[in-house]
């Protein structure tokens, strides 16, 4: 998986092994995804809250912050040009909400960050968790991944 990070908000840069985590997570979560997933490309925003308010109201009609967006990229794969990889979409994350959820959950914010990169390309891929039993397998599924990373359950 190519990720491709913009950093708008200097505050990750207080995360350590920031691009290593989100490189890892990534790759750990396409690889166990399988088909074309790994060949593909992403795009990861690290943002501050305001901007993700924003664009939860603009997308989603909800405004307030929230800890990580997703943007299925939508195109058709045959104008694509050969040789690079396909946009698989772009997640946007609020530190101030990472932040503040690792702290209540008693986790370090690199273990957070590392599970909703994870969340976040399981729904750049198609999955989600709006009823009980798509929430189910998301969260097996994250859990599988994690787990190969060294990250315990983040449900428990």
């Amino acid at each position: 998986m190519q990720v491709e990070i913009d950093i708008t908000d200097e505050s990750w840069r207080s995360v350590d092994r920031l691009e290593q985590i989100i490189a890892a997570a990534s790759t750990a979560a396409a690889n166990a995804l399988g088909g074309d997933i790994a060949g593909r490309s992403m795009g990861v925003r690290l943002a501050g809250n305001a901007e993700v308010r924003a664009l939860n109201k603009q997308y989603r009609g909800k405004d307030k912050s929230t800890n990580i967006l997703s943007f299925g990229a939508d195109l058709n794969a045959a104008h694509w040009p050969s040789g690079e990889p396909l946009p698989l979409g772009d997640v946007i994350l609020a530190h101030g909400v990472v932040k503040a959820e690792a702290a209540d959950f008693g986790k370090k914010i690199e273990s957070h960050l590392t599970h909703l990169i994870v969340h976040g390309v399981l729904h750049l891929a198609g999955y989600d968790h709006e009823d009980a039993d798509t929430a189910d397998e998301m969260e097996a599924l994250e859990v599988q991944i994690l787990a190969g990373l060294g990250i315990e359950n983040p449900y428990d």
